[in-house]
């Protein structure tokens, strides 16, 4: 008998509503359900408002669904933990700390040891091809010397699910594609499943194996697009017809929701 694995992430019937001081419910997220596979890159879409990175905080453990279930590996998730790390749009690296130290943080809150917190520190920043920072502080380093090291902090305590809110967004466009690629080989090579939630339609087709589309809120899963498309993936890629189809297609389910709001 084949023993298929369990999926890495999976959400039933998950709605939430935000409650105001007045008592005002406004609801967000209305039964949400999908699967993730493993080693999977799932990128997340919607108009704006549709409560993306909402959904994002209630997998990582940052908020509670009002109904359905979160489970990752087939475990109720209701709270934060070491098997979901997030990496955010601000990097949100301690400035008091050197790069070696932020990578740090979550190994020796894990209980590791110095020595190998040391050492895993450097071998994710080589991963990220920033060797030589491990002295300097964030200040130091550009936005998106920044958002590697949040990526490698990210990685370092090896988790099942990393959740990625527009990690790349705040960065200039030549910068964004650099790392678009650099990402992609990078969790490749690591074999993570990742939720990525992003505005741009040219990104979520290059990163993604499958793009969820959320209707505006209260979001629901409007659709779900697979990309077919061979990996590993370069610049190259975004000349080609089935590149092209496939973001025209997103693009005009987007148009199509942004028009019925």
């Amino acid at each position: 008998m084949i023993v298929l694995p369990s999926a890495p992430l999976r959400l039933s019937s998950v709605s939430f509503a935000y409650v105001g001081d007045n008592g005002h419910r406004t609801a967000v997220l209305d039964n949400v359900a999908f699967e993730m596979r493993p080693n999977e890159f799932l990128c997340v879409m919607g108009p704006n408002g549709c409560g993306k990175t909402t959904l994002l905080n209630i997998i990582a453990g940052f908020l509670t669904a009002e109904t359905g279930e979160v489970r990752v590996h087939d475990r109720l998730i209701d709270a934060p933990g070491p098997d979901r790390t997030v990496v955010f749009q601000d990097y949100a690296l301690f400035p008091w700390k050197r790069v070696r130290d932020n990578i740090a943080f979550g190994l020796k809150a894990s209980g590791k040891d110095r020595k190998s917190q040391l050492e895993i520190a450097e071998k994710f920043l080589a991963l990220v091809h920033l060797n030589g920072t491990a002295d300097k502080y964030p200040h130091e380093l550009s936005g998106g010397m920044r958002q590697r090291v949040a990526v490698a902090r990210a990685l370092a305590v090896d988790p099942s699910i990393l959740l990625m809110d527009e990690p790349l967004g705040a960065l200039d466009a030549q910068t964004r594609e650099l790392l678009q690629e650099e990402l992609s080989s990078v969790l490749e090579f690591q074999h993570k499943s990742v939720f990525f939630v992003t505005h741009s339609v040219d990104e979520a087709v290059f990163l993604g194996d499958r793009i969820i589309l959320l209707s505006p809120a209260p979001a629901t899963v409007a659709a779900i697009i697979p990309i077919d498309l061979p990996r590993p993936r370069n610049a190259e890629v975004r000349l080609t017809p089935q590149f092209i189809a496939v973001k025209s297609k997103v693009a005009r389910l987007l148009r199509d929701m942004y028009a019925g709001t």
